[in-house]
């Protein structure tokens, strides 16, 4: 009973502690290339999600500030703390951040190829159409070109378009530039030329000081009729800073790519640019995409994502939403993080609870287990005293003498001695058939009974009966079986469970396992011979 007492105890407690491990979060490792306000969006969008989806996450930033040897490091870092997915946004497609990326798909952990790709494999990628992107600004262009009518005036110089492209060792520059050159090409009543750069205002800002300065000497009327694409909006702040230089306010048109409230949005409504192109950030489908990979839904390899220009007609409606949409992550950040220092007061509470009550119940168990064993001294004393009493008297006594002499047996009435494999084989048979009915008994319990524990009592029935105690267990029950099936008019399910078997059909078949036929063919047979 002692014994059944701890065990229920521990699997108690075990159930308890069981149960205090919460659902798994997902680790996701995030590895950033550069800061701005587009990013920092998207970093936002990440956080708030956390607890977004029918799995929480647990996002864990970094940014290499466009150092690629930095970035690299970070990747293998993060891949150290024992993440579940990593998202990559890469500096660029060399061989230190690609080989950073191989380590961490060796190890197991999936890898989301965020925003820009490199040669390196992934998992998934997601991030904006570069192409469509570069193309739509293009053909955004195109329009107000042939509404302006193409020429200035009769013999007079074409339109001119200079495009400032990002770092073109990286996708989203070149996969801009490509879809804008297709743009040109479809348009030959302009001048189209093209400006490498590496995403910075300042060089954005020098070439555009170059065709002011360069359009001033040659032909000062074609600023009017000039554009300039940037491949974002904060080289487009560069170009416009050389507008303002150079005192040609509203005559070059300026267009950029990312449309965030506060930079983009807000250059058009201000009239510093004539459109953007609203880059999507969307950093809660990031998290959908890692949890679809992570709990093994189907996903697509690739994953674009669509935006639009924007323009004056239209940039009060999309500022208007993009800042509601903007207020309204940052309250599920806010409100993420009030979640999280509430889980933390509740799993700590819980598990002060818990350990309070597992040492309640333990210290219960222990003053059961005290008193017990305070009763049975006690009652082992006071029987001890009683016999030695009896035996004083008894000895001391004159008269008792004689009368031990009536309970002494004869020697020729001594029971012949028996081996001890014989008194165990009987005491064993005994044990069973009393407890035969059942259906649970357990070879602990005969051992307890026997004063043995399993592994004795299991050594000693295999070696006298060359059978386990199960076996024997078994062999006697279908033994009593077929006394009672011919000696009785009971049922074959009232017998199987006067013997000790769950089920009737279980005993039928281990009945034609040990005697050949079912239990009702022994019958029949019985009837027919009588």
């Amino acid at each position: 009973m002692m014994r059944q007492a701890l065990l229920y105890v521990f699997i108690l407690i075990t159930a308890l502690t069981s149960c205090s491990d919460s659902e798994k979060t997902y680790k996701i490792g995030v590895a950033q290339c550069s800061k701005g306000r587009w990013r920092e969006k998207v970093n936002q969008e990440m956080l708030a999600a956390q607890h977004l989806y029918e799995h929480d996450v647990q996002v864990t930033i970094a940014n290499s500030f466009d150092d690629p040897e930095l970035q690299a490091r970070q990747i293998d870092s993060l891949a150290k703390t024992g993440i579940d997915l990593m998202v990559v946004a890469p500096y660029e497609d060399i061989q230190i951040i690609n080989e950073a990326i191989a380590r961490v798909l060796e190890s197991g952990i999936p890898v989301v190829s965020f925003d820009r790709k490199t040669s390196a494999k992934y998992t998934a990628f997601i991030g904006g159409n570069n192409v469509e992107a570069g193309l739509i600004v293009g053909q955004y262009i195109a329009s107000m070109v042939k509404k302006r009518g193409g020429r200035r005036e009769e013999g007079g110089e074409k339109p001119l378009v200079m495009e400032i492209t990002g770092l073109l060792s990286s996708t989203p520059a070149l996969e801009r530039h490509l879809g804008f050159e297709k743009a040109m090409k479809a348009l030959p009543e302009v001048d189209y030329v093209c400006r490498k750069s590496d995403w910075s205002s300042d060089s954005a800002c020098y070439y555009a000081t170059q065709l002011i300065d360069s359009l001033r000497r040659c032909d000062p009327d074609r600023l009017d009729h000039t554009f300039v694409f940037c491949h974002n909006d904060g080289m487009a702040t560069g170009v416009y800073k050389a507008v303002v230089e150079q005192k040609v306010e509203g005559r070059l048109k300026i267009l950029g790519i990312d449309g965030m409230p506060g930079e983009g949005l807000e250059y058009v409504k201000l009239g510093h640019q004539v459109g953007t192109y609203y880059y999507p950030t969307h950093g809660e489908k990031i998290i959908r995409l890692a949890l679809d990979i992570l709990t093994g839904k189907p996903f697509e390899r690739e994953n674009p994502m669509f935006g639009f220009v924007v323009t004056p007609d239209n940039v009060d409606l999309v500022t208007t939403e993009s800042v509601e949409l903007m207020s309204q992550n940052d309250h599920m950040i806010t409100i993420h993080d009030k979640l999280e220092a509430y889980f933390g007061l509740y799993n700590t509470q819980k598990k002060v609870l818990i350990g309070s009550f597992i040492a309640i119940v333990l210290l219960i168990v222990a003053f059961v287990m005290m008193w017990r064993a305070y009763v049975q001294t006690r009652r082992v004393i006071r029987q001890r005293q009683s016999l030695n009493e009896e035996e004083t008297l008894f000895f001391t006594n004159p008269d008792s003498r004689t009368l031990r002499q009536v309970f002494e047996t004869p020697k020729e009435e001594m029971p012949t001695p028996r081996s001890q494999d014989t008194i165990f084989a009987e005491t064993l048979n005994e044990a069973i058939r009393r407890n035969m009915s059942n259906p649970n008994l357990k070879m602990d319990d005969l051992g307890d009974e026997m004063g043995l524990s399993r592994v004795q009592l299991y050594r000693k029935v295999k070696a006298i009966t060359g059978l386990t105690p199960v076996e024997l267990l078994r062999q006697i029950r279908l033994q009593q079986g077929y006394v009672l099936l011919i000696t009785t008019n009971k049922t074959v399910a009232e017998i199987a469970f006067e013997v000790g078997f769950n089920t009737p059909g279980y005993f039928s078949k281990c009945f034609k396992e040990q005697y050949g036929k079912l239990p009702m063919d022994l019958r029949d047979s019985t009837k027919q011979s009588l």
